[in-house]
């Protein structure tokens, strides 16, 4: 599912459909978006949230079984961010049993629900118990994750999964064993007939979701190495389309087939709007086509996301720097003006995000000149034996217009770095926040507000002064740059996970 929303925002760059596709998209109430979201244009690249629904309602039950009258659910989604180069791309998958705090999200009444702590990511979709699902709610837990702003979303449902496969003749896949009709349903009391050979072939259809959905008989059974096979067929997906070109008799199909299954938010809702986005990714190729999961660890039956790995991947996502460490900021450069910002560059900006530990101060404190705290409340304690530093710190938030609510004496005496510890829903505060302790780390916390734990760095740095160079971006551990696909890798290569089977 989530091949489709990629591959409509990749190929629908020709004027002369949109009269054709406009009647097609559909939008979702932007209104359920959060209050309290990271900061526009903190990146000169963009991000695209394209979620994979297995919602049941619209005629899907006859393709993904269950009642049409279910609730929605996501059955896969990845964060796509486009370089501002416009020459290179990566989609970051999250597993669906992710544990994350799900943000308060709207609900039908128009109410908020509360936030939720330690939750399966993709109960966010479900937020409000509706047919088709709560886009808006997985945007919101996706920006509370990652502490990016979330561009554009996308949604796509089984049919036009489906019907797309259709379209383009099938897509070609790899399987590296036999599989039977009891690893795609667990339930059924026997192994019964293949439904898969190994090795290579050419699915489309029933037979393409299938593919892309099954768990069982490859690996361990988990999300995991069912991720790493729809990475592969968004690969293959990709190439196949590439090497058919766009003639106008193979692109309309293609894109209406795209359009009529998807559900996009207000900002991509017209086809002008869709072609737009989608010239801009015309020159990326399929080798600077990167795919990888979220940096995670198993927790009983469930993932969390391991730090500070996850913190130093939205770091480099925020800086533009490519998981092999290039700079593809773009600077003006390159197709598309090079990014959000044509001719402008690239800002600095504090490299902080994830939920867990993670660098949020890159440059000294010169760099908070244009900094401002209104309607920011902040606490602030000493987490050292230097006498008077709270007081210190509680100055400087002053002079830039916070409130501080408190000063005090941390638990712990011990702090070099500065942590900045923020409630539910206010990351992109203590993103601000941070940007007055170079150096800081970001850690969400169960409480309601933002606390400031000023360490020993804090002293060290205001004696530096306002000369002291800012540091790199975050790099991306060797283990997720290793580990990553590239859209043009051989189809067959790293397809499962674990053992098992």
């Amino acid at each position: 599912m989530v091949a489709l929303a990629v591959t409509v925002l990749g190929t629908a760059g020709l004027g002369w459909i949109y009269l054709k596709l406009n009647g097609g998209i559909n939008t979702f109430d932007g209104d359920g978006l959060s209050r309290d979201r990271p900061q526009a244009g903190s990146s000169q690249g963009e991000n695209v949230l394209v979620i994979g629904s297995d919602a049941r309602n619209d005629g899907n039950s006859a393709l993904g079984g269950g009642s049409k009258d279910d609730i929605g659910r996501s059955d896969t989604a990845f964060l796509l961010h486009v370089y501002a180069d416009h020459r290179h791309a990566i989609a970051v998958s999250i597993p669906r049993d992710t544990l994350v705090t799900v943000p308060p999200c709207r609900l039908p009444d128009g109410s908020w629900s509360k936030a939720q702590e330690h939750t399966m990511f993709n109960a966010a979709f479900s937020v409000g118990q509706t047919e088709k699902g709560n886009p808006a709610c997985t945007q919101n837990t996706v920006e509370t994750l990652t502490g990016l702003r979330v561009d554009h979303t996308v949604v796509v449902d089984f049919k036009g999964f489906a019907s797309l496969t259709d379209v383009v003749g099938g897509v070609p896949v790899c399987l590296p064993q036999d599989i039977y009709q009891g690893d795609l349903d667990p339930h059924r009391a026997t192994k019964g007939a293949v439904i898969f050979r190994k090795g290579q072939q050419t699915v489309s259809g029933q037979k393409a979701l299938d593919y892309v959905r099954i768990r069982h008989g490859m690996g361990d059974g988990s999300d995991i190495g069912r991720i790493k096979r729809q990475q592969a067929f968004v690969s293959s997906l990709l190439k196949k389309i590439k090497s058919d070109g766009f003639s106008p008799t193979k692109l309309l199909p293609l894109a209406t087939a795209a359009t009529r299954s998807m559900t996009v938010d207000p900002g991509l809702g017209s086809a002008a709007k869709l072609v737009s986005f989608a010239m801009s990714l015309q020159d990326i190729d399929l080798h600077n086509t990167k795919f990888v999961t979220v940096p995670w660890r198993y927790q009983g039956a469930r993932v969390a996301v391991v730090e500070p790995d996850a913190s130093d991947l939205w770091a480099a996502l925020k800086a533009d720097r490519t998981i092999d460490g290039k700079d593809a900021r773009g600077n003006g450069k390159g197709a598309g003006g090079g990014g959000k910002g044509a001719g402008e560059g690239a800002a600095a900006l504090p490299s902080s995000a994830g939920t867990g530990p993670s660098s949020a101060g890159t440059g000294s404190s010169a760099s908070a000149g244009g900094v401002s705290g209104a309607g920011i409340d902040v606490a602030v304690l000493n987490g050292t034996s230097t006498r008077g530093l709270a007081a210190e710190a509680a100055a400087e938030l002053t002079r830039h217009g916070f409130t501080v609510t408190a000063t005090g004496n941390a638990l712990s005496r011990q702090h070099t770095t500065t942590v900045v510890e923020y409630g539910a829903g206010l990351r992109s505060r203590a993103e601000t926040v941070a940007r007055l302790f170079p150096g800081a780390e970001l850690r969400s916390a169960g409480g309601r507000g933002v606390d400031v734990v000023v360490g020993s760095s804090y002293t060290a740095t205001e004696a530096a002064g306002p000369s002291t160079p800012a540091a790199p971006p975050g790099t991306v551990p060797d283990s997720l740059a290793h580990d990553a696909r590239s859209a043009d890798d051989d189809l067959c290569s790293d397809l499962s996970y674990g053992d098992g089977g």
